[in-house]
């Protein structure tokens, strides 16, 4: 037994991944269960819709004397007849065949609506995981700092017994020490909160995150081709065409047949016999109004769709275009500022133990290291949730490396 709990143990402890993350989200999305519901509702509707409809019975009394001595006696006269029948909806192949087809459509367009939502539980958990991770990276960065500030305070406390300090520039240590703490305090908080949001979505309680490691952005036409609301939109054509096809074979009237059987007294029994046919009097006012309404239904589906198609593909531009921006500063802080900083504080800590620098340069140097390094991972993490969206936002792209 200890055994065979070990590896989960093991599990259970390591860090969380990103992949874990989105994974375990789909699986427990309420959004996607429902919508699996309404996929397998869809498919049962869709196979009762190819059916003829269900016959019928009747049941009636003829020619029943309603005045006289014999009023309301079924044996008293001849002409009273007790009759039961049945009658039948005829709809024909092709009209079965089309209502079907519409039914499939319909479910079609739920299955797709269950992919919808599991890729929104992946970008929603994906993006609550990269806001905790890098809460967390900015905490340890504020930590450092909030120690750099301590420490400069210890050399200014130290100060002070000498000729060289002063009491205004220890309380103004102690100030920089009391900021740094606080702004430590709310990155924790903000890290909490995110937190909490990622195990919404996860169900899993964990401090410790793996860096968030993406899979390769689609190409424009991927993403656009599996954007959630062109692939809805395309199903909705699908569903407006079936439709239309229904309501031209709604022109021609389904005909209803009926078979009875009549019990006399003292006189034969009888059989009936009867067919219904509808007259469509006016198909033009009627019928064809019907068949032209649907066709513009298909029209409007058409224009939503290619609409959908327009915005998805500005989204990506607007997304592909933020994440080189952002890869571009990014390059260009680290080595243009961070690169040249970390080399300002190992000359700052070289030139301080041959006694060529102050203390007070040391901590500078620090300070400034540490606020280009935040900003740095303030800029990483933004384009950890452009990619993100790229990756995650369409229905069928939301696989890691």
């Amino acid at each position: 037994m200890a055994a065979a709990w070990l590896p989960a143990l093991g599990a259970v402890a390591a860090p969380l991944t990103l992949e874990q993350a989105v994974e375990l989200a789909v699986q427990r999305s309420q959004m996607t269960q429902s919508a699996r519901a309404s996929a397998m509702s869809a498919a049962q509707m869709a196979r009762a819709a190819g059916q003829q409809p269900d016959p019928m019975l009747t049941l009636g009394i003829d020619n029943l004397p309603a005045t006289g001595r014999s009023r309301f006696s079924t044996n008293a006269e001849d002409m009273t007849m007790k009759r039961i029948g049945l009658a039948q909806e005829w709809v024909s192949v092709e009209k079965r065949a089309a209502r079907e087809a519409a039914a499939q459509a319909m479910a079609g367009r739920e299955t797709v609506m269950e992919r919808v939502a599991a890729a929104d539980a992946r970008l929603q958990s994906a993006l609550a995981y990269i806001e905790a991770y890098y809460a967390g990276e900015a905490a340890q960065l504020t930590a450092l700092n909030e120690r750099h500030a301590r420490e400069e305070l210890e050399a200014g406390k130290g100060r002070l017994a000498t000729v060289s300090g002063s009491s205004a520039e220890v309380l103004g240590l102690a100030s920089a020490l009391g900021a740094a703490e606080d702004e430590s305090a709310e990155l924790l908080q903000q890290k909490g909160g995110f937190m909490a949001t990622l195990q919404r979505w996860t169900g899993v309680t964990g401090d410790e995150l793996s860096e968030p490691r993406l899979a390769v952005a689609p190409s424009q036409e991927g993403f656009v081709a599996a954007h959630p609301l062109v692939v809805a939109r395309q199903r909705e054509i699908d569903v407006a065409r079936q439709e239309v096809e229904v309501a031209r074979l709604n022109r021609k009237p389904n005909w209803s047949y009926e078979v009875s059987y009549g019990q006399r007294v003292g006189r034969p029994d009888l059989v009936s016999l009867g067919v219904s046919i509808p007259l469509p009097i006016a198909p033009d006012a009627r019928q064809d109004r019907e068949t032209a309404a649907k066709r513009a239904l298909v029209d409007k589906a058409e224009a939503d769709a290619e609409e959908a198609r327009r915005a998805a593909a500005g989204e990506y531009a607007a997304l592909a275009n933020d994440a080189r921006r952002l890869q571009e500063r990014i390059d260009r802080l680290q080595a243009a500022v961070v690169e040249p900083l970390k080399q300002r504080t190992a000359a700052t800590l070289a030139a301080y133990r041959s006694n060529r620098a102050s203390l007070v340069m040391l901590f500078e140097a620090r300070h400034a290291e540490v606020e280009a390094q935040r900003k740095v991972l303030n800029l990483r993490r933004d384009l950890a949730k452009v990619q993100a969206q790229l990756v995650f936002k369409p229905i069928a792209l939301g696989a890691l490396q």
